[in-house]
């Protein structure tokens, strides 16, 4: 072959194989705990703890033969055989150095092609059940179906698509189909998914994505510029009108209504702002009914339709002991003798379960029955229908407005930073804020309380 011609190979293979030299050279540089050399910088070192790390071609320089020539040898992996599976590597001499790297960084190359051929192949359906996978070690058992459903939106549409092959546009368009004709259950098939579904479901798409990009099954996330258009987030905002939570009269109309209820005493518990889970997780065991106290630590939800999962609390703030208030205590001791009763006449058909939410056979009820049992108690008493868990703002937003302090309210409703409970459970109404209005009153007519003499708007004297 012509010298010219060879040189060009030369200089072609190692500028292919110069990908997977890069990419090699950060796989040894994570397991040193140091940072890859970028392409423009040099492939020969990093710097580790103030010491040089060499990271060089495995190329030994042979004593000069019979002839008086040096020649140059490297062994190299080679990857598996691919008939009998077995490592493969591969001794090579070249009279000149810049020969034996060209073949070094060329053999690297193929292995390195070689490697990602089967990641090549993986479709969008593929890749989602593998990235599932790896995150159900670190999710709770709930937070995986969630996300296992929410993605379920685009598997019909894009997971037939080779990962690779899979673009922005393919994403854009999935989005628009969701927002026009995505629902497929929970209503009417064939219209619009709401702009919060869709939101969710480019949110899981995007995370898998960027575990993609790490793993070097894709180059880039195509999915992270896609957004739902704001018109939509405003259109779904003002036709799902927010439901507000009841007012101290709606409670305290709750309360007369309740009275004598055989679940009285969890209705009770809800409206001291406990989560409907921890309802359904609290056990006899965790009442303390001689001092008034109630352990937090355990929770019972439904996942999907039937599943029931049992575990500790949403978080380790969760867990907390609270003191009972008079009227909740002697719901719970009238609620104990009503379950003694029931057990007694039962006989051997009682289900001695040991939790407190249990229905006359000792049977655990979840959240669902909960729920349902309290919107019969709503509806007999016409009260204003809301969930049972915007009980916890009702709750919240009385102690706050009637100054419990941030730490204290946190500690209550089982938060590790008040700002979360300020934010999303404090929820002052109109009559909330008539102090307010009247505290403006003394501003517009001059007749402020004589420490507020010095206040101005905007500034202080002093």
């Amino acid at each position: 072959m012509p010298q010219d011609a060879t040189e060009r190979n030369i200089d072609r293979d190692r500028r292919l194989a110069k990908p997977a030299i890069t990419a090699t050279l950060g796989v040894n540089c994570q397991s040193l705990g140091v940072e890859a050399p970028s392409t423009s910088q040099s492939w020969r070192s990093a710097q580790t703890g103030g010491k040089r790390v060499v990271l060089s071609y495995p190329i030994k320089k042979l004593a000069p033969n019979a002839k008086g020539k040096v020649r140059y040898r490297f062994v190299v992996d080679a990857g598996p055989d691919p008939v009998t599976g077995k490592r493969k590597q591969l001794t090579r001499t070249f009279g000149t150095l810049r020969e034996a790297k060209a073949e070094y960084a060329s053999i690297v190359h193929r292995r390195y092609l070689a490697a990602r051929e089967p990641l090549s192949q993986v479709t969008v359906d593929e890749w989602l059940d593998q990235w599932l996978s790896m995150k159900a070690e670190d999710l709770e058992e709930s937070t995986a179906y969630s996300y296992t459903m929410t993605l379920a939106r685009v598997r019909g549409r894009l997971g037939h698509i080779r990962l690779p092959d899979l673009t922005e546009d393919h994403v854009a368009a999935w989005m628009r189909w969701a927002l026009q004709e995505g629902r497929g259950r929970s209503g009417k098939p064939g219209t619009g998914l709401g702009a919060t579904s869709v939101e969710m479901s480019l949110a899981r798409l995007k995370e898998a994505l960027d575990r993609a990009v790490i793993r070097g099954v894709v180059r880039v996330n195509v999915a992270r510029e896609v957004t739902v258009p704001r018109k939509a987030r405003k259109a779904e905002r003002r036709a799902r009108a927010a439901v507000p939570p009841w007012t101290v009269a709606e409670v305290h109309a709750f309360v007369r209504a309740i009275a004598g209820d055989r679940l009285q005493a969890p209705f009770l518990l809800a409206l001291m702002g406990l989560r409907p889970a921890e309802i359904c997780g609290m056990r006899w065991a965790d009442v303390d009914l001689d001092e008034a106290t109630v352990s937090i630590t355990n929770t019972r939800t439904v996942m999907g339709d039937d599943i029931v999962v049992e575990k500790t609390t949403k978080s380790p703030a969760g867990e907390r002991q609270l003191p009972l208030p008079g009227p909740v205590a002697a719901a719970l001791t009238a609620f104990r003798g009503a379950q003694a009763d029931e057990k007694a006449a039962a006989g051997h058909g009682y289900e001695d379960s040991g939790y407190v939410l249990v229905d006359a056979r000792g049977r655990a009820l979840n959240g669902r029955q909960l729920r349902e049992r309290a919107y019969k108690v709503m509806d007999r008493s016409e009260l204003r229908r809301v969930r049972l868990y915007d009980a916890r703002a009702s709750c919240l937003t009385y102690l706050a407005n009637h100054g419990v302090p941030d730490h204290l309210l946190a500690r209550w409703a089982g938060h590790a930073d008040a700002r979360t409970t300020k934010r999303w459970y404090v929820k002052p109404d109109v009559d909330d804020l008539r102090p307010v209005a009247d505290t403006w009153g003394g501003l517009a007519s001059g007749s402020a309380p004589v420490h507020e003499e010095n206040v101005r708007c905007g500034s202080v004297n002093g």
